[in-house]
């Protein structure tokens, strides 16, 4: 571990599960710039607005020590309370369903934190459009590898590029990072206006670029400014999981915004809770095919 860099200790005034707060920000096991080491710290690299930094968290008890370095260590530390949800509220929920107020019972602890960084939470959103999570990982983690800069503290991660980088990239790199045009391209517009989607991360904002609907949008805004209630509609798994959890069948789309609709203003919170149930349906049937756009 680094012997230097800054370092901040807060307190939360309520429960809080570090671990579950920041696992939305790991985009796989491979991650370059996202780890867990061996002491239970979380590494997290990051492109603030005052440059590249890094961060690691650990918990001790009702503690978080939180240690920064790199030009944008200040940022960083700044934005610990908003990262691991102290601008989330949980005021109007109300868990009536038995498995949803199970589950809420035993993770106090789970809190909805915000990266305040929009287009890094949007590159990751887009790579995972439409295509299996092993294939975004591995397009997400050549980029980062081929185009990223070693993150200071920690040159072992990888700081995901700037905007100005990202609309840079060749196509050829594309391609082999396993991310075809269509995905490219919506990145590639979107760094080019990268600055106004930092002052106003809106749906409406997000989804008037093109190639980005409403489940991308909802990725975004989930990392990005923490909202509660974005719901990942269109999501391959989410409304049979959610179906199977509330009613013991699975639902397509409509029938889960049906089942959320009594939790407005927490449906993602509730629909995080129940992928911590464990209450989804059986796994059946073959899985989906790995596609490869490398080899077209």
């Amino acid at each position: 571990m680094p012997v230097t860099g800054s370092e901040r200790e807060w307190a939360p005034p309520w429960p809080l599960d570090v671990g579950r707060v920041l696992a939305p920000h790991r985009r796989g096991h491979g991650d370059p710039a996202f780890r867990v080491d061996g002491a239970g710290g979380i590494w997290r690299a990051s492109f603030t607005p005052d440059g590249p930094g890094t961060l690691r968290i650990v918990q001790t008890g009702a503690t978080v020590r939180a240690t920064a370095w790199g030009p944008g260590a200040a940022w960083l530390l700044e934005n610990v309370p908003d990262l691991l949800g102290a601008r989330d509220s949980t005021d109007g929920f109300d868990p009536v369903h038995p498995v949803l107020r199970d589950i809420a019972t035993r993770v106090p602890g789970l809190r909805v934190g915000r990266t305040n960084r929009v287009f890094e939470a949007f590159v990751p959103a887009v790579l995972e459009q439409k295509v299996l999570g092993v294939e975004a990982f591995r397009a997400w983690r050549y980029l980062l590898r081929r185009f990223g800069t070693p993150a200071p503290g920690a040159p072992a991660l990888r700081v995901p590029p700037p905007p100005d980088v990202w609309a840079r990239i060749p196509s050829w790199e594309w391609h082999r990072s396993g991310a075809e045009a269509v995905r490219a391209r919506t990145i590639v517009r979107a760094a080019r206006v990268a600055a106004r989607l930092e002052e106003d991360p809106a749906e409406a904002r997000l989804r008037s670029l093109p190639g980005v609907g409403v489940w991308t949008a909802a990725e975004v805004r989930q990392r990005a400014v923490g909202d509660a209630d974005a719901v990942s509609v269109g999501d391959y798994h989410l409304p049979g999981l959610v179906g199977w959890a509330l009613t013991g069948r699975k639902v397509d789309d409509a029938g889960m915004l049906e089942l959320l609709a009594p939790y407005a203003g927490h449906r993602h919170r509730v629909t995080r809770l129940l992928e911590l149930s464990g209450a989804g349906p059986p796994r059946r049937g073959p899985r989906l095919a790995v596609r490869d756009y490398r080899s077209f």
